[in-house]
């Protein structure tokens, strides 16, 4: 009777709303959001962070680690009880070179493989739902593998459907070039800008963003007659 109970709650909580700035996240939940700078990523992101913690859900964010100390206070100057969800394993924080780039590169498979496994053991651990945030400003520089991180945007798109949990992936404007930009709004179906979330007009399917990588890739790997 009490296990009936805990998964009709459990159902319940996972049928609630998911609020985002100014939208409810539906079927899609693979975002990538753009800011300015600081100041308006969080005034942005700390209701939705907030949201997820009140109701007991994981909360998974990777950030510059010049940028730890800073996103922990910021978290506890809004309300939240940062030792106490990192106690209980509801919170947990990381930066670039924990997640991203172990061993000082990026290998696409391997962070696919991070990525679903975050999900899934937030799933393990009782969490209802997790609400993963990732600041990926490092990709615009010169790291072994970075060549595979569109292809890891895309391909996380054959994962996350699986799950309802959100995967927020973060891009300060001032930090990325122009043509990652452009690319990485086209790997998701969700975009969040000017503090406004949208089904994004710009999305390509995963096949078909694909093929395109392999085609610009091509002319790099014939050889010169």
């Amino acid at each position: 009777m009490n296990q009936t109970k805990d998964n009709t709650k459990s159902r319940e909580e996972d049928n609630q709303p998911m609020r985002l700035a100014n939208a409810t996240l539906g079927q899609h939940r693979h975002v990538c959001a753009f800011f300015h700078g600081a100041e308006e990523e969080y005034r942005v992101l700390l209701p939705f962070v907030k949201e997820g913690l009140a109701r007991g859900e994981k909360a998974f964010h990777i950030v510059d680690p010049k940028l730890r100390d800073e996103h922990l206070e910021r978290l506890s100057s809004a309300g939240v009880d940062v030792p106490s969800v990192e106690k209980n394993g509801q919170f947990e924080l990381h930066h670039w070179h924990e997640v991203y780039l172990r061993d000082g590169h990026f290998d696409k498979d391997r962070m696919l493989a991070c990525m679903q496994g975050v999900l899934e053991q937030s799933q393990r651990d009782g969490f209802p739902l997790a609400r993963v945030m990732g600041h990926a400003e490092w990709a615009s520089g010169d790291w072994p593998g970075i060549d595979d991180f569109l292809e890891y945007e895309c391909r996380l798109n054959d994962i996350i459907p699986q799950y309802k949990d959100a995967v927020i992936c973060l891009y300060n404007l001032t930090k990325c070039g122009g043509n990652l930009i452009i690319d990485v709004m086209r790997t998701h179906p969700m975009i969040l800008i000017g503090g406004i979330v949208q089904e994004n007009p710009f999305f390509v399917p995963p096949d078909e963003f694909l093929r395109e990588l392999r085609e610009r890739r091509a002319p790099r790997t014939k050889v010169k007659a």
